[in-house]
C-alpha cells in the first residue's frame, strides 16, 4: 500500500478514484459536425487513461446544439448518442480510470460556432455582447431558462445511462453558468439577476434538477472560477465576482447536492491566469482568423496579433495580471480558501506538473486532488513518472501555450519543437491519435493490472 498522498484513492460520496490526478477538461476538434463522437476521441482519452490518470474530465460537452463552444466537439444532446459515450467509457474503464462528463453551454462565449450557430446570437443571461471578441447573444426569457435547466438534467441522465462515472457542471471561465453568476455580466432584473443569490439561482436549479433526474448516487461536481478578473484586457471594465462571492456559491452548491468542487480562476478563456503563461501572439496571428467571423471585434483583434507594433501593448495588458503569480499552482491559495469553507472534496487546476508541489498541496489541506491539462498533453505518462519517484518528467511542459493557440485550426497537441528530436517527431506525436497504433489499442480486461 503506497503512502504517497498523490497515489492514495480519493473517495467522494458515491465515487472513488484510484489517485489524485485528474485530466482536466481539454480536447481538440476530433468529432463530427452533428455532435457524435468518433474513434479519434476515444484514442485521445485512452492516451491519458493509459498514462495513469485516475480520472478524466471530458472536454466541455454541450447539452444543446445552440450551446456549442466549438464545432467539432462531441455533444450529449441526443439519446441516440448514449451508445457512443458508452463505448468511450468502456474504453477508459479498462485502464482503471474514471470518466466524468463535463456538461456545458457556451452562452455568449461561442468561439467557433460552426454551421449550426453561425451569425446566430447565443442564448445568454444578457443581450450585451461579449467585449473582447464581440460575440453576439440575446437574453433568455424565464421559460427558455426552464427549458435549458431540463436539458442539463437530461444530459446528466444520458451520461448515467451510458455508464459514465459522473458529470461536472462547467460554471467557470466565462461560459453560461459564469455569465449568470457574474456581477459584471448579468444585468437581469428578474429572479435570475441582481443579488448573488439570484445570480446563482440558475446553477443551483440545474443541480437540483440533475439530482431529481439521476438521484443522489450519481457523482456530480461543479467547476467554479474563484475570482473573475473581467478587467484583464479592458482595465475600465467591472472586475466581477470576488473570492468571497465564490465561497458563498460553493457552499450553496454543496447544500444543493454537489459532491465536489473544481476550482479555476478568471472569466473568459483564455485568460492570463487560465492557463497561466505567455500567449504566443505570432502563432495566434496564423490561427485566430478562424474565430474572426464569430464576433464583431475579430478583425480588430486579428490586426493586433498580426501587427508587430501593437503586440507589445497586448503583452503588457496580458502580463499585468500574471505579475507576481506563479504558473504552477496559480490558483492554489483560492482553492485552499474554498476548501476551508466546504465539507466536500476540492480539485485545483493550474499548471501542476511537479510531484512535490502536488504532494504538499494535498498534505497541507489546500486541495484534495489536481486537474491537469497542458502538462499531460506534453507528457500523458506524467503520473507514471511521479509514481517512479521523479519530481518532474525528463522533458517537462514549458507552459508556452502553443497547444492552446494552435487549437482553432490545428489538431490539439504539444507544438513546442524544443521538446522533440525533430519537427517530424513532433508532428508524429500530435497525429498519433488518428492512427490505429498499438499503444492506443483498447486492451482486453485481463491485460490491465
Amino acid at each position: 500500500m503506497t503512502t504517497d498522498p498523490i497515489f492514495t484513492p480519493l473517495a467522494f460520496r458515491s465515487l472513488t478514484v484510484k489517485n489524485r490526478i485528474f485530466r482536466s477538461s481539454i480536447s481538440g476538434r476530433f468529432d463530427n459536425e452533428d455532435g457524435s463522437l468518433t474513434q479519434t476521441r476515444i484514442n485521445w482519452e485512452c492516451r491519458f487513461a493509459k498514462g495513469g490518470a485516475g480520472a478524466i474530465i471530458s472536454s466541455y460537452v454541450p447539452v444543446r446544439m445552440d450551446g456549442r463552444i466549438i464545432a467539432g466537439y462531441a455533444t450529449i444532446h441526443r439519446d441516440d448518442f448514449i451508445p457512443l459515450w458508452q463505448k468511450l467509457g468502456e474504453a477508459v474503464h479498462r485502464f482503471d480510470c474514471k470518466f466524468i462528463l463535463q456538461l456545458s453551454h457556451s452562452g455568449r462565449q461561442m468561439d467557433l460556432p460552426g454551421v449550426h450557430n453561425q451569425h446566430r446570437p447565443a442564448p445568454a443571461p444578457t443581450s450585451a455582447k461579449e467585449p473582447l471578441h464581440g460575440f453576439l447573444c440575446r437574453a433568455m426569457g424565464t421559460g427558455e431558462i426552464e427549458q435549458l435547466i431540463a436539458a442539463f438534467a437530461r444530459g446528466a441522465w444520458r451520461a448515467r445511462e451510458a455508464g459514465l462515472d459522473g458529470v461536472e457542471l462547467h460554471a467557470a471561465n466565462g461560459y453560461l453558468f459564469t455569465q449568470f453568476l457574474s456581477s459584471a455580466i448579468n444585468d437581469r432584473t428578474d429572479l435570475y439577476g441582481g443579488s448573488l443569490g439570484n445570480r446563482a439561482r440558475f446553477l443551483l436549479d440545474v443541480i437540483r434538477a440533475i439530482r431529481a433526474s439521476v438521484g443522489r448516487d450519481f457523482h456530480l461536481q461543479v467547476k467554479l472560477s474563484a475570482v473573475e478578473h473581467n478587467d484583464f484586457l479592458l482595465p475600465w471594465a467591472a472586475k466581477g465576482n470576488t473570492l468571497a462571492d465564490t465561497i458563498a456559491v460553493a457552499r450553496w452548491c454543496e447544500a444543493a447536492g454537489a459532491d465536489a468542487l473544481h476550482i479555476s480562476t478568471g472569466s473568459a478563456f483564455p485568460h492570463p491566469l487560465n492557463p497561466p503563461g505567455p500567449m504566443p501572439l505570432e502563432l495566434l496571428a496564423v490561427t485566430y482568423d478562424a474565430m474572426v467571423s464569430a464576433g464583431l471585434h475579430g478583425f480588430r483583434n486579428l490586426l493586433v496579433f498580426r501587427s508587430p507594433l501593437l503586440r507589445p501593448l497586448f503583452r503588457l495588458l496580458w502580463d499585468r495580471k500574471r505579475r507576481g503569480r506563479p504558473i504552477e499552482g496559480v490558483g492554489l491559495d483560492e482553492a485552499r480558501a474554498i476548501k476551508a469553507a466546504v465539507g466536500i472534496p476540492v480539485l485545483s487546476t493550474g499548471g501542476y506538473q511537479t510531484a512535490s508541489v502536488v504532494r504538499n498541496g494535498i498534505v497541507s489541506g489546500a486541495f484534495d486532488g489536481v486537474a491537469i491539462a497542458r502538462p499531460l498533453i506534453a507528457n500523458p505518462d506524467l503520473p507514471q513518472h511521479w509514481a517512479a519517484g521523479r519530481d518532474l518528467p525528463p522533458v517537462p511542459c514549458t507552459y508556452c501555450n502553443k497547444c492552446l493557440a494552435s487549437a482553432p485550426k490545428n489538431p490539439l497537441g504539444c507544438y513546442e519543437e524544443s521538446r522533440f528530436p525533430s519537427r517530424e517527431a513532433m508532428l508524429a506525436a500530435i497525429t498519433a491519435i488518428y492512427r490505429a497504433r498499438p499503444e492506443l489499442r483498447v486492451p482486453e480486461p485481463e491485460e490491465v493490472s
